[in-house]
């Protein structure tokens, strides 16, 4: 789908990926965009700042009820929505010391807000004939996340989500598509983190990644890979499961031991 003279909504939009989708979508001609985002004066500037074809609005995408009043408000002002970009997403360090409340936050936030979404804007898209729905996952969906297995499950959850939308509706003309970058340069890279630093050194910029999202939109690709490398690991994962999660496991090793500071 081309981006120009469509209507394009984004979650998580008042910074990082999302924020930038919102200015690359423009400058491919999108008729207008319209950004959602938790932090309701935040999204309101940024809207701003784009000019008079974008439009900022609070919006927390845990809440059903919210997601649905994006949906239809959208619907109301501009007629259509064609691209819905679900990029809104939380991360949280840990394993079996993260809290069931944190399991619970990130669940709603990095999976269900993608259900929300899709169950309020399909059947819109079914009856117009056509739509795309882009889910901002992670490489994690594809591999794992050493040191957060909140993070991990729920970006694999993401990934099969999509899959599922894509087997469900795409011969009744709904394109969907899945983002899985490694590092990017926003607030959920942690330089504090051993993990994070190591994937600062192949980081982007939150330009860079909302650019190949609106060329891999452009381009109908399922599986959009900011990083290209992602494809060679998945692949290696794929042929040998077992030899991948034993070099897993010695990264991880790396990133945790004693001297994890001196071996970045």
């Amino acid at each position: 789908m081309q981006i120009r003279d469509r209507i394009v909504v984004v979650t998580g939009a008042a910074a990082g990926i999302g924020k930038s989708l919102g200015g690359v979508c423009l400058a491919r001609g999108a008729r207008h965009v319209v950004l959602a985002d938790i932090d309701g004066d935040r999204i309101s500037r940024v809207a701003t700042e784009l000019g008079p074809a974008a439009t900022g609005v609070c919006c927390d995408v845990a809440s059903e009820s919210d997601v649905q009043g994006l949906i239809a408000a959208t619907l109301a002002a501009q007629g259509t929505i064609d691209i819905l970009i679900s990029n809104a997403g939380v991360t949280a360090k840990g394993g079996l010391d993260c809290t069931n409340e944190q399991w619970q936050r990130i669940w709603e936030i990095n999976v269900m807000s993608r259900v929300y979404a899709a169950r309020a804007v399909v059947p819109h898209m079914l009856e117009q004939g056509s739509g795309c729905l882009v889910h901002t996952a992670s490489a994690a969906g594809l591999l794992t996340e050493i040191g957060s297995a909140p993070y991990s499950v729920t970006k694999h959850a993401d990934l099969a989500f999509a899959e599922w939308l894509s087997v469900q509706y795409g011969r009744s003309g709904i394109q969907v598509a899945c983002v899985c970058p490694l590092g990017v340069e926003t607030d959920m890279l942690d330089e504090s983190d051993p993990v994070h630093r190591f994937l600062y050194l192949q980081s982007i910029t939150a330009e860079a990644a909302a650019v190949a999202v609106v060329d891999g939109i452009e381009a109908e690709e399922f599986l959009i890979l900011p990083h290209p490398d992602v494809l060679e690991f998945f692949r290696r994962k794929a042929s040998d499961y077992s030899g991948w999660l034993r070099g897993m496991q010695r990264l991880h090793q790396k990133f945790s031991g004693p001297n994890a500071e001196k071996r970045i």
